[in-house]
């Protein structure tokens, strides 16, 4: 096989582009060339490159150039953050999270919420040493909106972590939520100080013995009681069922319509969840939506930034499960 086929068989080109790259092969072979071969390359690959219709040159097809760009900073802002300590990952991501305002909210709550007490401790004093400022007065000052009261209550917060529950007070924050839904404003359930504060202040394993009393108790369902209210719904999955929180993103993530926001949330849970609960997320995926997770992500990733997020997840699966 000729250095050009080789360089070509390392682009596999469909009627959609380029489907992967194998980078160590392009670059192994493309330091060699010289001009001519270069040129050579060109003319002989016509799924990427056209004659041009006036002067004499081969152009690259504009959307080609697009993808490659695109697909590129993907597996680039994807190793990145695999690689980025815990504690400054997250913290970057709150920052990133406030500057793009309401839409973005929702990943405050994932990084206050998912986190242990430690893990969010390390992440404010990382954020304090990235930006000389708290997390908790930037969200403070930067958040502007029914949200603020919430979410500077869940970032400042430090769980016990601990095992131990209280009987009598599982019950009473279960009436204390039930009454706050049934006779309060529905727009304005997110402003409630004693729905804020058992949300922001009862540990893990407490409030998922509150949410079973509540159901017990008043035979209803806590998420639908919210109606709306989806700031307080993802607080409560991802104190409760991260698993379930986790894959409602993913999906978003891998539509054919999602945004840029839902689209980065991608690597977002796979780099994140990778050495936490990824067994958990990838068994929670295959049950609801009747795929393995890797096989979703093979399906609308590509290159090297799909064998990286497959290989994330089939690390934590056991082996032949995927």
């Amino acid at each position: 096989m000729s250095s050009s086929d080789a360089l070509a068989k390392s682009f596999s080109v469909s009627h959609s582009g380029i489907f992967g790259v194998d980078e160590k092969s392009m670059l192994e072979i493309l330091v060699k060339w010289q001009p001519e071969r270069l040129s050579t390359f060109r003319n002989e690959t016509s799924g990427i490159f056209l004659q041009d219709e006036r002067f004499p040159f081969e152009k690259c097809e504009e959307f080609l150039l697009k993808f490659l760009k695109r697909e590129f900073k993907r597996f680039k802002d994807a190793v990145v953050q695999w690689t980025m300590h815990p504690w400054e990952r997250d913290a970057r991501m709150a920052r990133k999270a406030l500057k793009r305002g309401r839409q973005a909210y929702g990943l405050l709550i994932e990084l206050a919420c998912t986190r242990s007490s430690d893990e969010l401790l390390g992440a404010r004093r990382a954020y304090q040493s990235l930006y000389s400022e708290s997390i908790e007065e930037d969200v403070a000052s930067r958040v502007d909106g029914i949200e603020r009261q919430l979410l500077v209550a869940l970032v400042s917060s430090y769980r016990y972590d601990g095992s131990k529950t209280n009987d009598r007070a599982i019950k009473l924050d279960a009436q204390k939520l039930e009454k706050a839904i049934s006779i309060g404003d529905k727009k304005q359930l997110i402003k409630d100080e004693e729905i804020v504060r058992i949300l922001t202040t009862r540990s893990k394993i407490h409030l998922m013995a509150v949410i079973k009393c509540y159901q017990e108790t008043f035979n209803n369902n806590i998420i639908e009681d919210l109606d709306e209210e989806s700031s307080l719904k993802d607080t409560i999955y991802c104190l409760c069922a991260p698993p379930q929180y986790f894959n409602k993103i993913l999906d978003s993530a891998m539509k054919a319509n999602a945004n840029k926001n839902e689209k980065e949330a991608l690597t977002r849970v796979i780099v994140t969840r990778a050495n936490v609960d990824m067994k958990d997320i990838a068994e929670e995926y295959d049950r609801q939506y009747k795929t393995p997770l890797t096989q979703k992500i093979e399906d609308v990733a590509l290159g090297n930034y799909k064998d990286f997020l497959v290989t994330l997840v089939q690390r934590a699966l056991p082996k032949g499960s995927d």
